[in-house]
């Protein structure tokens, strides 16, 4: 079997495997380069621990260079560390381009001479230059078991299975990583392996749906065309992840996919239906299927149950269905609806169906006429609520919802604790506005002058004034205000 090449266009990564203080030059560490580029002035990451560096000399085989590349013994001085702070088993890396974690789904190989690996045997994990103690949780038998182990709970000598390693402490993963288990005691090496995923979903492990999630994400590493198998892991992480979605940097970081390579991977998921793109994030096509189902069954259940109602508050909705998921999941689903030949939802700050009607009994057809018309006649000095529903004649919780349905249809405006028919606001508006374009000068307008102006109270004057304030056609210098 061949060896997989250094990848010089993925992400940076050094495992550290000795730190030191050289005179004159400060922090040192070094390393043999496994994938990536380093570069003077470059801004790194150690991990685990995510403290911040950045390169300030470069040593390659003993001489100076500019940069590194993949493959190459590399001595790097670090600026903004110093040498307490790090120690062998730590990498270089580029920032948030591997997953530091204490779980990890993997293939294991155990060696023909070994002893058979037990579920939850401690072991000595190895990777890199990092060395963390952790147990083995056996998920199942490799595509090679031929017949039943006569342990369950074991790995026989020479063979593959699927195992879930849980580490004592972080160590910094990613899809691909090849690593070694070491018994506890006697240290000798047991075992090798494959991660398959630095991150897994916290579920049961021991179940035919993990065992076929792991034959999955099985790959062959010295493959020459690694694309299917990253596409096909990328897919399964995304619908791990359900209505939350799969970010774009855990494609880097999770799915070990060199970050030039990002955009043509999604892209070809995105085309062959796989997946949707949200933002930066990519769902599920069928979980994506699935809430736009549960979107339109909501709004439809709402309009039955609130004929009234223009409609669910967007908010509301999305508590409803996507409350652990992300937001831009939630909007692209909206959108997706929205977009339909022709729509099928309408979006504002609510949302509804765009077959839904408002449906008025008769009733509370005269209960609407009547109120709309008791408000338009009052003007700027509307009635109070009490009469204006006395006068109308209907039962008080009718009026209550027809008053609400003229509000959210923006027929009735409500001021303070006052309601103002539109038409008064906007006729009110307009008088302001034209007093400025009659003067051709600075107008200012007080109390008094509006008492007088447009015949009312003190009561009425005050929340109108500050209406118009908020609506930008006066702005208050004083006790008066100037005509903008």
């Amino acid at each position: 079997r061949s060896a997989r090449g250094r990848d010089a266009d993925g992400a940076t990564r050094l495992p550290i495997d000795r730190v030191f203080s050289m005179k004159g030059f400060g922090t040192v560490i070094t390393g043999t380069l496994t994938s990536g580029r380093v570069a003077i002035d470059t801004e790194l990451e150690v991990a685990p621990g995510g403290r911040r560096v950045k390169v300030r000399g470069l040593q390659v085989h003993g001489e100076k260079r500019a940069g590194a590349t993949a493959g190459e013994r590399t001595a790097v001085n670090l600026a903004g560390v110093d040498v307490e702070d790090l120690s062998r088993g730590q990498a270089l890396v580029t920032p948030g381009a591997f997953e530091e974690t204490r779980l990890a789904d993997v293939i294991v190989d155990v060696l023909p001479g070994a002893k058979p690996l037990k579920h939850g045997a401690r072991v000595r994990f190895h990777q890199g230059t990092a060395e963390v103690m952790g147990r083995v949780a056996l998920i199942g038998p490799g595509p090679d078991a031929r017949e039943k182990s006569p342990e369950p709970f074991a790995l026989q000598p020479g063979h593959r299975g699927f195992a879930r390693l849980r580490l004592e402490s972080p160590a910094v993963l990613t899809r691909g990583d090849r690593y070694i288990l070491r018994a506890y005691s006697p240290s000798m090496t047991i075992a090798g392996g494959l991660i398959l995923d630095p991150r897994p979903p916290r579920t049961a492990i021991r179940t035919a749906a993990a065992l076929a999630r792991c034959q999955r994400l099985e790959f062959d590493p010295a493959a020459g065309d690694r694309a299917e198998g990253d596409q096909r892991a990328v897919v399964v992480m995304v619908e791990d992840a359900g209505d939350a979605g799969l970010s774009r940097a855990a494609i880097v970081s999770r799915a070990g996919i060199g970050p030039r390579r990002v955009d043509a991977l999604v892209a070809a998921l995105a085309g062959g239906g796989h997946v949707v793109q949200a933002g930066d994030r990519l769902v599920s096509a069928a979980v994506f299927a699935r809430l736009q189902h549960a979107i339109v069954a909501a709004l439809a259940s709402h309009h039955k149950s609130q004929p009234l109602s223009a409609g669910m508050p967007r908010e509301e909705l999305r508590e409803q269905l996507c409350a652990r998921g992300d937001a831009a999941v939630f909007d692209r689903a909206l959108e997706s609806l929205s977009a339909t030949n022709p729509p099928m939802i309408f979006v504002k700050d609510r949302v509804a169906l765009t077959t839904h009607r408002v449906e008025l009994t008769g009733e509370e057809e005269q209960a609407r006429a009547a109120i709309e018309q008791a408000y338009r006649h009052g003007g700027l000095t509307p009635p109070d609520a009490a009469i204006v529903t006395a006068t109308a004649g209907v039962p008080a919780p009718v009026a209550d919802r027809m008053v609400k349905l003229l509000l959210r249809q923006k027929v009735l405006v409500r001021i303070d604790v006052l309601l103002f028919h539109d038409e008064a606001l906007k006729q009110m508006k307009a008088e302001v506005t034209a007093l400025k374009a009659s003067a051709h000068a600075d107008v200012r307008i007080d109390v008094a002058a509006f008492k007088e102006r447009f015949g009312v109270s003190r009561k009425f004057a005050i929340p109108l004034l500050e209406y118009l304030d908020r609506e930008r056609v006066t702005r208050r210098v004083g006790e008066s205000r100037v005509v903008l």
